[in-house]
């Protein structure tokens, strides 16, 4: 609830010249519901708001949102762990 609340609190207070880090909108709930909710903050800052996003997710399915939104861009980051030897 405390996630959709501060999602609420940044879609109102946003405006185009924000600059808007969101992780993980949609997690905690079902897939599909979580899919949904998360797509739908994504298209509307993207249509409404029109500010720029960083927007992590573990949705894949939101990658295919790149070829209907023009300035959409995709990245991914893979973690590799190493392990260091100190003597």
């Amino acid at each position: 609830m405390v996630e959709m609340v501060e999602t609420a609190n940044i879609l109102k207070n946003a405006t185009n010249r924000s600059l808007i880090v969101m992780d993980e909108i949609g997690r905690g709930t079902s897939t599909i519901d979580g899919l949904a909710i998360a797509r739908a903050v994504m298209e509307y800052l993207y249509e409404k708001i029109r500010c720029r996003v960083l927007f992590a997710t573990h949705f894949h399915e939101l990658a295919q949102l790149r070829e209907q939104l023009e300035n959409m861009h995709c990245a991914t980051m893979d973690v590799v762990e190493a392990v260091c030897h100190y003597e």
